[in-house]
């Protein structure tokens, strides 16, 4: 069987300061099978397409920021912005502003990291076909339709493929979607990612777009796409081999390239409560520890690039151990899970000097009455060391803290509030979030539920709290109590607006 040709495709919107993991993984795969394939992120394509489009304003905000939208552009890219969080952050205001401002007429609200519609709903499958049959609609529809009919005339890939990671790229996606199946009748539409990922775990449900879509693969997608293109069956997918040729020429909004890379997939911790890898059942799949650092820091060197993303949902100990043995050649940060590793000064200084800049932890809760209903293990005294210890090696940390939950009360949250303010002095960046209840977790069937969303998509589901610790509670608790203190606003005043995690290592003065 001859190889059919592919092309890939990440739609709008994603953050536009890095290109698409998932994309570059798949390529690497598919290179490796001799298989013709393309890459196109429509997002970043996308944003700035938008970006660089005529556009009224009729107030002194957006015509400020119309006149300035290159030099901020500029400015993003340049490590000297960075030095000064009152500019970088006008700038990315200014820059979300001609955004949102391009998405109006259109009825959509555009961001620097989202995608809305008035009209239309990512969590309803018949609004995501009616965002594919009027695809024209979309604000998005002059830039990828002038790249994707360009691309055609000379070349027609045999599948299609489209990598739907996050609820802002679904209706953006079908837009796509609805131009290509108009443009190439013939080819195989293929979606994969996250969010596909997530649907194909929703009991019962199958294919909702047929004759749309030919095919929603759920996990990893290197396999199917092989099989696709090549007739042949991989037997087990790996976390290396990844080729970021296609986004070198890329102008993403970063002072350094920014490689994205996850040295695993799933969690291998897969026990914490309501969460989706253990409701979804992802299998956690990693390679030996020192083959995974070889081929990142030969693909670190390949790239030219200054800033290393890990993308796994935690770094292990012994990768962990890994890097500090053999460090990436670039500056790093990720997710990790507050261990003893983490307490010991030796161990975090290494990390250190390996080139971590920044740790991305899940605390969520002051109250280890909380920490053990969710199943996190962890103990609170651990992570006030590890915390410390981080802070006195040098490295950033940015705190996630989760309320709402069913095991917290308003006393819980307030310890949440004495802890944080007690370890103010250790933590750079804060992301509050409240509990959102995942629709098909073993958890959920023994709370009373409502519907979150009206879709047949939706994957959460609202909760009476058995303590009536409801939404509105924490939310008037969140904007009242827990963000009034001064050490608390000051930390929550630093996170990057749209960016969040993604530009904060450069706002610390340790990379870029």
């Amino acid at each position: 069987m001859p190889n059919k040709s592919i092309l890939l495709i990440s739609p709008p919107v994603t953050k536009p300061c890095e290109p698409p993991a998932g994309l570059a993984k798949l390529a690497g795969a598919l290179d490796d099978h001799g298989v013709d394939c393309r890459v196109y992120d429509a997002s970043i394509d996308g944003i700035l397409g938008v970006l660089q489009r005529p556009s009224a304003a009729d107030d002194t905000w957006s015509r400020r920021a119309l006149s300035k939208r290159s030099a901020d552009l500029d400015a993003l890219r340049s490590s000297r912005l960075y030095r000064n969080r009152d500019r970088y952050r006008q700038a990315v205001m200014n820059v979300n502003r001609v955004l949102h401002m391009a998405g109006l007429p259109h009825g959509a609200a555009i961001s620097l990291s989202n995608y809305g519609s008035t009209r239309l709903s990512p969590v309803r499958s018949a609004d995501l076909i009616r965002a594919a049959e009027n695809y024209e609609a979309n604000p998005f529809h002059p830039i990828f339709s002038e790249q994707l009919s360009a691309l055609f005339s000379r070349w027609e890939p045999a599948v299609v493929g489209m990598s739907i990671n996050f609820m802002s790229q679904a209706l953006c996606a079908f837009a796509m979607i609805g131009f290509v199946r108009r443009q190439l009748p013939r080819a195989r539409i293929v979606c994969g990612g996250g969010l596909v990922t997530s649907w194909m775990n929703i009991p019962g449900l199958d294919n909702p777009f047929g004759g749309l879509v030919d095919e929603m693969v759920c996990g990893p997608g290197e396999n199917r796409l092989i099989a696709l293109c090549t007739g042949t069956d991989e037997n087990r997918p790996t976390v290396t081999g990844y080729d970021f040729s296609f986004f070198e020429k890329e102008p993403y909004l970063s002072p350094v390239r920014v490689l994205p890379y996850a040295t695993s997939r799933g969690c291998y911790w897969k026990k914490c409560a309501f969460c989706p890898e253990t409701a979804e059942d992802a299998p956690y799949l990693t390679d030996n520890p020192r083959d995974i650092v070889e081929d990142l820091s030969q693909t670190t060197l390949q790239t030219g690039s200054g800033l290393i993303h890990f993308l796994d949902n935690a770094l292990s100990p012994r990768l962990l151990a890994h890097l500090i043995e053999r460090p990436p050649g670039a500056p790093w940060f990720g997710f990790a899970r507050i261990t003893r590793h983490l307490t010991d000064p030796a161990f975090v200084r290494g990390l250190k000097a390996s080139g971590c800049v920044m740790l991305k932890l899940g605390v969520e809760s002051g109250d280890q009455v909380v920490l053990d209903a969710l199943s996190k293990g962890i103990d609170i005294e651990m992570v006030s060391k590890a915390l410390d210890t981080i802070h006195r090696a040098g490295i950033a940390t940015y705190i996630y803290l989760l309320f709402g939950t069913p095991a917290e009360n308003e006393k819980s949250a307030r310890m949440t509030l004495a802890f944080t303010l007690d370890h103010a002095s250790s933590i750079d960046f804060l992301n509050l979030a409240i509990f959102n209840l995942p629709a098909y977790s073993r958890e959920a069937d023994g709370l009373d539920t409502v519907d979150f969303y009206d879709g047949d998509l939706s994957l959460y589901r609202e909760f009476i709290h058995p303590g009536g610790w409801s939404r509105d509670r924490v939310r008037r608790f969140l904007s009242k109590t827990f963000k009034k203190p001064t050490a608390i606003r000051a930390i929550l005043n630093s996170d990057p607006p749209f960016f969040t995690s993604n530009h904060a290592p450069f706002l610390t003065g340790t990379s870029g």
